[in-house]
């Protein structure tokens, strides 16, 4: 039935309805009151917080401190800085049975991250590494035989929010960068010039090259296209990693070195001279025989998934996760990760440890699958590591250099003595 000229349609679409100046007045006023905002923002990060203690409230001291960081200034902020907070989802998350379409903890992440509070994405966004080692290596520990896959649907619908929000920020358009003429004595020898023009009318000197290709909306995480959606939710955490807290970058790294799996002595090609790089005291990371400086809580931090231990070489789910595939559009911002964590001047000393060891694995790994630009980008990272701490070492032995001199007493000298005639 046609309803487009009946006259019912064309009387509606003929009325008009004049808005009320003291609603539109006290709408607007409300929306332009910065206290009201902040009030309003404030809110919603307790309402957030106290769902999520609810959810883990079979733990009552996890229950007691959400409830504690509910009543702060800053909630969101003060949610995303604890420690005891992070432990209790990620032990909740971490359970065998957690990842399915029903985990309360799934939609938590899910809801608050469609939310438009900036704090409360950011809580969402330190689980990310968690969130995706857990679900990458869940899927592909699994024998090919295996009659059914887990219902990991929790896990996608969070990844899933990621992407669209990236997809949604891009706009339709390419990752580009802009590549100088390499055929100049330097960058200061090519002027400035629109991309596609020159003064001559001619080409530019400067080419563009795609980084990453425009994103395409998905409403599933289809096999095919596993790792670009969990490689554009890190990409989104990386835009945000200045702000994650020190645990979320360790458990990054973490995953990265289990992912690449590669246990061979190419990984340690570079370091011949250990005294010099410093690399000798995080050899044994694999086995987890180093303690974190960050806090002796974090050792606490295990994936489980019916053991304890470590990763194992059959494919099962270890404490650290397993090895999986890795293509560039996984590879790519991985290696965005570990670079800020490697070379970031405010990160921690376990931080950089931790990075220094998965980039040098997934060296190996690079080298094994002959991934050319995965070698030419780990080795480059290993060479900047190295060269960071050779200098801080000579900073160290500059620095003990002085305190020593200082501290050394002088001579006393005699007092002159001054002849003056009369």
């Amino acid at each position: 039935m046609d309803l487009g000229n009946s006259p019912s349609s064309s009387t509606t679409s003929s009325t008009t309805t004049t808005p009320n100046p003291a609603i539109t007045a006290a709408a607007t006023t409300t929306s332009d009151d910065p206290m009201h905002s902040w009030w309003e923002s404030i809110s919603k990060a307790r309402s957030r917080i106290h769902s999520l203690s609810s959810i883990l409230e079979h733990s009552s001291s996890s229950s007691l401190s959400l409830s504690s960081l509910a009543d702060s200034d800053r909630p969101a902020l003060s949610l995303l800085s604890s420690l005891d907070a992070y432990l209790s989802v990620s032990s909740a998350l971490s359970s065998p049975l957690s990842g399915s379409g029903s985990d309360p903890l799934c939609h938590w992440l899910y809801d608050t991250f469609l939310s438009s509070d900036p704090h409360l994405r950011l809580v969402v966004c330190s689980f990310v590494p968690l969130l995706s080692g857990l679900y990458l290596s869940r899927i592909h520990s699994l024998p090919s035989d295996s009659p059914s896959l887990p219902s990991l649907a929790g896990f996608e619908a969070v990844l899933l929010a990621l992407y669209a929000a990236e997809t949604k920020a891009r706009a339709g358009k390419p990752v580009v960068v802009s590549v100088p003429d390499l055929s100049q004595p330097s960058l200061y020898h090519t002027p400035r010039q629109r991309p596609n023009s020159s003064p001559g009318g001619g080409p530019s000197r400067n080419s563009v090259g795609v980084l990453a290709p425009p994103l395409e909306p998905q409403i599933a995480v289809k096999s095919t296209k596993r790792a670009a959606i969990v490689g554009v939710a890190l990409d989104c955490y990386y835009k945000q990693i200045s702000q994650m807290p020190a645990w979320s970058k360790l458990d990054f790294c973490r995953f990265a070195a289990a992912w690449a799996g590669q246990d061979c002595p190419c990984q340690e090609e570079f370091d011949g001279e250990p005294e010099i790089t410093g690399f000798s005291e995080i050899r044994d990371l694999e086995n987890g025989n180093r303690i974190d400086d960050v806090t002796e809580e974090i050792t606490q931090l295990r994936i489980e998934n019916g053991n304890d231990g470590g990763s194992s070489s059959n494919g099962d789910l270890g404490s650290k996760g397993s090895r999986i595939p890795l293509p560039w559009e996984l590879f790519q911002p991985a290696l965005r990760i570990l670079g800020h964590c490697l070379l970031a001047p405010l990160n921690s000393q376990d931080v950089k440890d931790e990075a220094a060891f998965a980039v040098r694995r997934l060296y190996a790994r690079a080298s094994h699958d002959l991934v050319p630009q995965g070698i030419l980008a780990t080795r480059s990272l290993i060479q900047l590591d190295k060269r960071a701490r050779a200098d801080a070492k000579l900073a160290v032995a500059a620095a003990n250099s002085s305190t020593s001199n200082a501290n050394t007493p002088s001579k006393a000298k005699k007092p002159e003595i001054l002849l003056v005639s009369k």
